[in-house]
Parts: structure tokens; sequence; C-alpha cells
């Protein structure tokens, strides 16, 4: 039993992003930095129990989506040409990375055991195995071993694990939206895996004296007694799983005019970010907002909304400008679209 998501006070930025990630993967991820004990952890685990279940083939070990057309390991694709295999429904995997996770456990190895009692060389799926179709968090991100930030960068590039030792060679789908928290103050992400989260956001501990005492009430009421506290949240709840679900629907409808690519493009010009994530990643996640929201084309207000979540982590550092990637990024979106 976790925290309710919706339970969870204030972090209006972090939860928003972390929902369009649910309705749009393609954006990339979601990377949430901030003081300890600002609830980001417990925001991703709480995503678990507020994600809608998923049709997956049955008895895949990798979830494989059973729609034509969508990638699958070997053994379902040979199922999907002979004609329309079993499904189950499943729950969306929300996987742990810890720190010091081997090579071995998060990209699958050997089955030792089916070795030595059967004689047999079968593969033991890891983390990015389970992952798959979900969500792979990495709490300390800035602090995961770099052969392990090297391996993160090939699969989320690839969107497949390729595992070729001890006399195997296994390949499998691995497509996942990868969540990642972390304090800043206890170092800096590699460039190349900030890259690759496609949204980042800032948390810090609530000033508010109003919004602090709310934040200890839930915790406290959740602490003594959970189960209730959790009914008490069901219907907000199933709620937000409704927006989820509705705005996965109406995505593919979403209009995206140009006059919307204009002003994104130019809000990257403005800022001068490197290459074109910048605007893909403003426009999907300008999107999913509107789908979420009901609304049927991308406005100037759903960048708006965005654009700091997207934007302020691909900014390069300017020695003349010392003001913060935020305050760049806000005072971009103001002389863009105005007040």
């Amino acid at each position: 039993m976790v925290f309710p998501f919706s339970a969870i006070v204030g972090q209006d930025e972090m939860k928003l992003a972390i929902l369009i990630a649910a309705v749009d993967p393609s954006i990339g991820g979601v990377l949430v930095l901030g003081d300890r004990g600002t609830g980001k952890s417990t925001a991703v685990r709480a995503l678990a129990a507020l994600l809608p279940p998923m049709r997956a083939i049955a008895g895949c070990p990798y979830h494989c989506d059973p729609a034509p057309g969508a990638p699958a390991c070997d053994a379902c694709r040979l199922l999907k040409e002979k004609g329309t295999p079993k499904t189950e429904t499943r729950p969306v995997a929300v996987v742990d990375l810890p720190l010091g996770a081997t090579e071995d456990r998060v990209v699958g190895a050997l089955d030792l055991e089916r070795a030595l009692t059967q004689g047999v060389k079968a593969f033991d799926p890891g983390l990015l195995a389970r992952a798959h179709r979900g969500f792979l968090y990495i709490d300390e991100v800035n602090l995961l071993e770099d052969h392990l930030v090297d391996l993160l960068i090939d699969v989320a590039a690839s969107g497949e694990n390729l595992v070729e030792r001890e006399g195997l060679s296994v390949r499998h789908p691995a497509r996942f939206v990868l969540v990642g928290s972390g304090n800043p103050e206890e170092g800096e992400l590699r460039p190349q895996l900030l890259d690759r989260f496609g949204l980042s956001v800032e948390v810090t501990t609530p000033r508010d004296l109003a919004v602090r005492i709310e934040v200890v009430k839930r915790r406290d009421a959740y602490d003594r007694e959970p189960t209730a506290f959790v009914k008490q949240w069901a219907r907000e709840e199933a709620r937000v799983r409704r927006r989820i679900v509705e705005g996965r629907a109406r995505l593919a409808s979403v209009d995206t005019p140009d006059a919307a690519l204009e002003t994104a493009a130019r809000l990257c010009i403005s800022l001068g970010t490197d290459g074109l994530r910048g605007e893909l990643t403003l426009v999907r996640a300008a999107r999913a907002l509107a789908a979420m929201q009901g609304d049927p084309a991308v406005t100037d207000a759903h960048l708006r909304r965005v654009a700091p979540p997207a934007l302020r982590h691909r900014l390069r550092r300017n020695p003349l400008d010392d003001a913060a990637s935020t305050t760049r990024v806000d005072r971009a979106v103001l002389e863009t679209l105005g007040a």
C-alpha cells in the first residue's frame, strides 16, 4: 500500500510532469531534482497504484504488447505471426533500479539454477525486462555508476536490450519511461543522460505555513491508518486515473497548428537550446496536456505551462547571465508569448 498520488500536497509541476509522461511515454521521462523530503520518491511510487492496467501476451516475461506492429520478443513475434495470441491484463510496472545494482541484474543473465539443475541454457530477465512498457525509477540518479549510465543511454536510444554472454544471445524490447530523482547538491548528471530526460522538474521545501501543516497532517494520517487514508482518497485517485485514460485516447486527435510549432521553435531559438529535442519535447508535452484537459488543439497556454520543465535542463551555461535556468525560461516565454 502506497501513499495516494492525489493526496500529495503542492508540488504541482512535479505531479503534472509525471501525468504527462504517463499519457505520452514518447516524451522521454521525468527528472525530479530538489531538496530531501519533498515527496519525490513518494510521487513516483504512488504512480504504480494510479496507472490503469495494460494488455500483454500471456506468459511473456517482457510484457509484450499484443497489438499488431508493436515491438515484441522473438517468441511473441512468432505467436503474432501464427494468429492472435492469448492475452492477459497486468499492472503497469514501476521498477526500482538500485544504485548498487550489477549489470547482470539490470540487463539479465544466464539462469544459473536451471543451468545447474537441468543443464539448460536459459535467460533470466533483468530489471529492463520488468520495466518494459512501464516506468524505471532511479533514486539519486546523479550518483549512478558510469557503466550503468552508458547502458541506460544505449537502451533508451534503441528501445531494446541485447544480451550476449555465456553462449546466450537474447534480444527483447525495452521501452520504458525513465524517472530519476536526486539532490543536485550531491553531484550533477552526465550531459548524455540528462539529455535523455524529456522533462526536468525542480522541487523545493514549501515555505507556506498552511501547506507545511497540511503535508504533516496527511502524512501522519496515512502512517497511523493507511487503509482508511487510501480509502478516503480512492474517489480522487479514480478521477486522476480517468484523466490519464481519456488523455491517452484523445492524444492522437489533438491538433498541433503551425502557429504552435513556430512558437515552440522561437522559444528554443531564444534560449539557444542544442539540437531539436527541445522543440519535440515541448510540443509533445503541450499536446499531452491538451489531451488531458480535453482541448482540441495545442495553444500558447499549453506551451507556456510546459515550457519550464521541457526546456530548463537544455540550456547552455551563459557566463554573462548568472540567472537560474527557470528564470531564463520564464523570461523567454514572456518575450515570446507576452504577459
